[in-house]
């Protein structure tokens, strides 16, 4: 799905010496919300978040992510914050898969 996006991407983080200009995308698995059952983890959860960072405010890319999000039937939450320090917007995209 990640590649869908068509953008370039990495796990976590880019490795020193790997980083890219934006726009680009950093997906990770934060948290997991397991449901339990007889000790066990009957059902599992994990919390994706998507973030995509800009160095300019990008309606047409923001709406490309979201079209494959929803293509792929990910209901999300979305925000936005601008980072001073290193003058890029991220758009975060939060879902449970």
């Amino acid at each position: 799905m990640i590649e869908e996006m068509e953008l370039p991407c990495a796990y976590g983080h880019f490795a020193e010496g790997q980083s890219t200009e934006p726009p680009f995308l950093v997906f990770l698995y934060p948290e997991s919300r397991n449901f339990a059952a007889d000790g066990i983890a009957y059902f599992k959860k994990r919390k994706l978040h998507i973030e995509l960072y800009t160095d300019y405010k990008s309606v047409e890319l923001e709406e490309r992510i979201e079209t494959v999000l929803e293509s792929h039937g990910f209901f999300y939450a979305r925000s936005e914050v601008w980072i001073e320090s290193e003058r890029l917007y991220e758009v975060l995209y939060e879902m449970e898969v």
